[in-house]
């Protein structure tokens, strides 16, 4: 379908447009592109298996579910979580001892996205945290973590094992952007938990960072050990299990959750502009995987994204 791009005010050419478009568009299916009621984070604890050696009073697994802890110590010691100071009341983690278990779902697949940051698709959340080189101050001397096997599953039945990353591990859990190191109360501005953190952050460890430089490598995400489930073959999964297999480690979970994709910009081309150039793009590039022409996410350029488009040029 030829088209130009307007040269002078473009109000009559998106009406020209629009009257070829629209009557195409209500001829096709378009996927909706969120579902009412989804959470970003576990909503079932399926099986739980405490193992030996947990710390004790650590074994409320539906601690696990939900958001990550941001503030911790209740109404008396209470703490913003940093790198430093991670989450640590028995409502907020759950411990697993040696040979124990915990396997959580998710209300909704969990996509291998090409639009998700860094390509990473799932976060876990365990209380790793900091030493600290320069105390108060805050500089890493070093991460203390607990391990824990990652398993990742759509049906619940054929389990893959997640290669190399730990569920209580990097990067330590980050409740708000604000926050000094060990900071006693909340913060103004809360970290995304559904962004994850560069992996490049410190070439893979965060040793010898001070907290400025680990806020400012955050960039508004809050930590969590990353997975790309194309490292494990799936398009999606649905379940994660995690599991202690180590012998003088205790990992501690406190939530997983679903990565959010990046939205795309209808302005395709980023010249600033949302017109006929940025139309051509995505008409050139129709049924194809393309996350700068992908608007709503779906895994490929087509009609709903065309709609999106029109939308944002008639703003």
């Amino acid at each position: 379908m030829p088209f130009t791009t307007p040269s002078g005010p473009g109000q009559d050419v998106q009406t020209s447009l629009r009257s070829v478009i629209v009557p195409l568009l209500l001829t096709m299916s378009i996927p909706a592109t969120t579902v009412a009621g989804e959470s970003p984070y576990a909503v079932e604890v399926r099986d739980f298996v405490p193992g030996s050696g947990g710390s004790t009073g650590y074994d409320e697994p539906t601690a696990a579910l939900g958001m990550p802890t941001r503030t911790t110590g209740g109404v008396f010691l209470t703490e913003a979580v940093t790198m430093f100071q991670p989450a640590w009341m028995p409502d907020e983690i759950v411990s697993l001892g040696v040979g124990g278990s915990i396997e959580l779902a998710f209300d909704h697949d969990v996509l291998d996205d090409p639009n998700n940051p860094y390509g990473i698709d799932l976060l876990v959340f365990g209380n790793a945290f900091c030493t600290d080189f320069n105390y108060p101050l805050g500089m890493c001397g070093g991460l203390y973590e607990e391990g824990g096997r990652i398993e990742v599953s759509l049906d619940g039945v054929d389990w893959r094992v997640v290669p190399s990353i730990a569920a209580d591990g990097a990067f330590p859990t980050l409740g708000w952007s604000d926050s000094t190191p060990y900071a006693e109360e909340s913060g103004l501005v809360p970290t995304d938990f559904t962004r994850p953190v560069d992996p490049e952050l410190g070439t893979g460890s965060i040793t010898g960072l001070s907290f400025e430089e680990m806020i400012a490598g955050y960039d508004g995400a809050g930590g969590g050990a990353g997975i790309d489930l194309a490292s494990v073959g799936l398009a999606a999964i649905r379940y994660v299990r995690i599991v202690n297999d180590g012998v003088n480690s205790t990992p501690e979970i406190d939530a997983i959750a679903d990565v959010s994709p990046v939205e795309a910009s209808p302005d395709v081309n980023g010249d600033g502009r949302i017109d006929g150039a940025d139309m051509g793009l995505i008409l050139a590039r129709w049924g194809r995987v393309d996350p700068d022409t992908d608007l709503d996410g779906d895994g490929v350029t087509g009609g709903s994204d065309l709609g999106l488009f029109l939308a944002a040029w008639s703003e």
